[in-house]
């Protein structure tokens, strides 16, 4: 679809989809507080919070697609006000402005389950932030007959400069230093991540659909299903290191969690890692095509951003 995109956030999710949509000459714009470091040639920003329902709806103006990839603190507290904020004012300018909005989300409202996670599985209020992102998605879902909304859903992700990440800065970047990686979830549980570059690359695809790949949600396609520790040696070996991992234990996480807060925020969610993340992806993957890059690409790329170059 021509015309221009507004994408409100500019971090690892949002980023590649900005370079994406700029390398193939689309009209981008980005909407965020604070000015990106740097943006592809022709792009523009415009300083908006989007917890500002009237700085949102002039970041909007003559949109024709919004691409909602902010990331708000890993913490329930904040989570709590600020998610259906920010989706009740950027609903409000899709209806406003007749934008279509492609959400990047992701898959805790789905709850605990013991099958691979399906678009059609029921929401469930088990966890703060899943009951949060369930509010958030009914709030959507019950948006349909005025505004054209599809959510791409993503595991955790990982991917080249992906610190906020298991497989990140703690993990990858610490095996690129000779040092253990650091795991605060188990290392052997089998476990879905999506490519970051698969993830822009599934939004972009959105963006070029019909408008009846709206009013949904499409899970996006993984690679295989592999534990962080298979992972995790891939780039141990593409960093020529031993693969060591120092992991917390899922049952000492609650007790670390009174005073660490990211391990609080992990039991919170604690059902991601007792037993295997699976993503069903079928109904994107057969819908559009779609094939995610290999393990075997992605690990060896990303473990190489990592690697501090000697001046």
């Amino acid at each position: 679809m021509n015309g221009l995109t507004v994408v409100f956030g500019s971090g690892a999710v949002g980023r590649p989809i900005i370079e994406t949509l700029a390398a193939r000459g689309d009209r981008v714009r980005v909407a965020q507080r604070g000015t990106p470091e740097s943006l592809p040639v022709g792009v523009e920003h415009v300083a908006c919070d989007v917890l500002d329902r009237d700085a949102v709806t002039r970041a909007v103006e003559g949109a024709a697609q919004i691409v909602l990839a902010v990331a708000f603190p890993y913490d329930a507290r904040v989570w709590r006000t600020a998610w259906p904020q920010a989706m009740a004012n950027v609903l409000a300018a899709c209806a406003t402005s007749g934008a279509r909005l492609v959400f990047i989300d992701n898959l805790y409202q789905l709850g605990p389950q013991h099958e691979p996670r399906r678009e059609d599985m029921a929401l469930s209020d088990t966890g703060e932030k899943p009951a949060i992102l369930a509010t958030v998605t009914r709030m959507w879902m019950a948006s349909r007959d005025r505004v054209r909304v599809a959510a791409l859903r993503c595991p955790d992700f990982y991917g080249p400069g992906v610190g906020h990440s298991h497989l990140g800065a703690f993990a990858l970047g610490e095996l690129a230093k000779g040092k253990p990686a650091q795991l605060l979830v188990p290392p052997d549980t089998p476990h879905d991540f999506a490519y970051v570059p698969d993830i822009a690359r599934a939004a972009v695809t959105l963006l070029d659909a019909p408008d009846d790949a709206f009013g949904r949600a499409w899970n996006v396609p993984c690679a295989p299903t592999r534990s962080p520790r298979e992972l995790l040696a891939i780039g141990a070996a593409t960093l020529d290191q031993r693969n060591r991992i120092w992991a917390v234990p899922l049952w000492l996480m609650r007790p670390l969690g009174l005073v660490y807060r990211m391990a609080k925020e992990v039991v919170d969610v604690g059902f991601t890692w007792d037993r295997p993340y699976v993503v069903d992806a079928s109904a994107f993957t057969c819908r559009f095509g779609f094939v995610p890059t290999p393990f075997a690409v992605g690990m060896p790329a990303s473990a190489r951003s990592f690697v501090v170059k000697e001046l």
